[in-house]
């Protein structure tokens, strides 16, 4: 049976998100955004329209308490933000059909897996991470809460990360690594030691960002 789909966010994450629904034969229903008035059309094609603000989510659950939202926001803090203040609402778990996903790999709820990924045996994703296109993700990983895994990102085996850690497009975490909550892990760097510490860390290998470098 389709599921009808409510998507939070109206910018660019939502418009990708919003082909993995129709590539999911799901339905888009509409964006919810508070920056953008109620009639703008986000997708020509599809002729898929802001219906409201993000509150509207609430009277849309009254109506139609089938119906599933995804937070289709980069910005990991603001997607907590959100998810934390409508912990009601029944979250769609978005996943493009190209992606490569062991049988015992665990998603949670309002994940969002977008093309040509692979995510390996033993991995356990949960609620509200972001697995971004061509990311890599081994065997035996964990992702904790709001994480996100930017575009070619690879993260070897057994590698753990913190809530609401954004790891940067085309990256590399080695095997064995444990990254804490809170860190932004710079685009292109290689993470080779445990990060234990909230802050931005970049480079090969990665190291702390000191403030006016």
């Amino acid at each position: 049976m389709n599921k009808n789909v409510v998507i939070i966010g109206a910018g660019g994450h939502a418009k990708v998100i919003a082909d993995i629904i129709d590539k999911s034969k799901d339905i888009v229903v509409g964006f919810l955004d508070d920056n953008r008035t109620k009639g703008d059309i986000i997708i020509k094609e599809k002729q898929y329209k802001v219906i409201g603000k993000i509150d509207h989510c609430k009277e849309i659950q009254l109506k139609y308490p089938e119906m599933e939202f995804v937070i289709a926001i980069g910005n990991n803090k603001v997607r907590k933000q959100i998810a934390e203040r409508h912990k009601d609402l029944k979250f769609y778990t978005a996943i493009h059909p190209s992606s490569q996903i062991a049988l015992d790999v665990e998603i949670g709820e309002g994940t969002v897996v977008m093309a040509n990924t692979s995510i390996n045996t033993s991995t356990k994703i949960k609620k509200h991470c972001i697995i971004n296109t061509g990311a890599v993700v081994e065997h035996d990983n964990c992702l904790e809460n709001y994480a996100h895994i930017s575009p070619n990102a690879t993260l070897c085996g057994t590698v753990r990360i913190g809530e609401l850690t954004q790891i940067g497009a085309g990256t590399t975490i080695r095997n064995n690594i444990n990254i804490c909550h809170d860190c932004i892990i710079g685009a292109g760097s290689v993470v080779v030691k445990n990060i234990n510490e909230p802050s931005t860390y970049i480079g090969i290998p990665a190291k702390k960002m000191i403030k006016g470098n």
